[in-house]
């Protein structure tokens, strides 16, 4: 579409600016180039490579430096954050994959089950690249770019890998942050022991975000889905560019049948029971403004979107009327998500800041911004 083409092109020119610059204001930096030459290093001497995409992302999250430097029997693609992308484009993503022979999963990092199914895949393959071999222990390197959630897929199989190990207190821990760039070097830890066959480590490695950005789209895609930091970008252009995918989206329309009145939405809240005496009372649990992501808040954000989106007579393909209805969404929600500053240049950055949360967490819809395409 056009205007999203406008609005992805003037942020994505932004990224590959940043991408250009050494040092301070940019993001490839001496300890990234170095982290990149480690695993590059290490790749030869693994088992396994599971490079971890963006299930939002498929395409634009691909960890390009694989593509020369591992061979495909030795590498698993893992699609995380499935709760945050589309489920029917996520199949079809996972289907082009496989048709690429590649070993592919998706996944939620916090979901036992789905780690528990991760860690069956990853033994199932290493026993076939180890045919003949026995009492062997496996290394299996986790690569991506950054904040695709390398650490906490690694957090939770070092975790769910060792329920029944003897030395279970002595577990563990990636440092797990929603900024990206946390992991600073290579970490091991163990995640299958003596209670399974094979032995299997994992390697947890930094992110590397590539250093030439191949066009505007794919660094707007990375920047909104927090490949890197927002303050680099501006987190006001970052909510703007999510505001003109959700109006062109269809998310919105689920949001239909929400309460009209903040009443109606406190009345469903179940009620608290508190002991007093010999009595026990019921309250609505205490509600706290500030904290946007309280699902009364997020009701009241997705209402105001909602009547916004739909009462709108203009026509979102053009340009201009795109900026007019993001402005009235930024100026609507300074009410629903309780935004109070002297100036509108921080009521706006506050507005925008709590967007992106709740985009992020998955709190405003499920969106796959890639498209399935013949290139992996």
């Amino acid at each position: 579409m056009a205007t999203l083409a406008s609005f992805s092109s003037r942020l994505g020119a932004v990224v590959r600016e940043l991408a250009s610059k050494k040092g301070p204001g940019g993001w490839y930096s001496r300890h990234m180039a170095a982290a990149e030459r480690a695993i590059l290093d290490r790749i030869p001497l693994v088992d396994l490579v599971v490079e971890v995409r963006d299930a939002r992302i498929p395409s634009t999250s691909a960890f390009e430096c694989l593509r020369k430097a591992c061979c495909s029997h030795k590498q698993v693609i893992v699609l995380n954050k499935l709760d945050l992308a589309d489920n029917f484009l996520t199949e079809r993503w996972l289907k082009h994959f496989k048709n690429q022979n590649y070993i592919t999963y998706g996944l939620n990092a916090h979901n036992k089950d789905s780690i528990k199914e991760l860690l069956r895949i990853l033994r199932a393959r290493v026993k076939e690249l180890k045919v003949g071999e026995s009492n062997y222990t496996a290394t299996i390197l986790l690569t991506g770019i950054p904040n695709v959630g390398k650490s906490a897929i690694a957090n939770s199989m070092h975790q769910i890998g060792r329920i029944g190990a003897a030395e279970k207190g002595k577990l563990k821990h990636a440092v797990v942050n929603p900024h990206p760039g946390e992991t600073k070097d290579i970490s091991s830890y163990k995640a299958c022991g003596f209670h399974c066959h094979p032995n299997l480590y994992v390697l947890d490695s930094p992110g590397i975000l590539r250093l030439k950005i191949a066009h505007n789209e794919m660094g707007a895609k990375l920047a909104l889905t927090g490949a890197m930091e927002d303050f680099l970008i501006g987190e006001y252009d970052l909510a703007r560019y999510f505001l003109a995918i959700l109006n062109l989206s269809e998310e919105y329309k689920r949001w239909e049948k929400l309460k009209d009145t903040l009443d109606d939405t406190l009345s469903s809240v179940s009620l608290e029971k508190h002991v007093v005496g010999r009595d026990t009372i019921q309250r609505k649990p205490r509600q706290y403004p500030s904290d946007h992501t309280q699902d009364f808040i997020v009701k009241d954000v997705r209402q105001t979107l909602f009547k916004i989106i739909s009462s709108f007579e203009g026509h979102l393909e053009k340009e201009n009327d795109m900026e007019k209805i993001i402005e009235s969404q930024f100026i609507a929600l300074q009410e629903a998500l309780k935004v109070s500053s002297e100036s509108s240049e921080d009521r706006y950055k506050a507005v925008a800041v709590k967007l992106l949360n709740l985009y992020r967490t998955g709190r405003l819809g499920r969106y796959t911004l890639d498209l399935v395409s013949s290139e992996v």
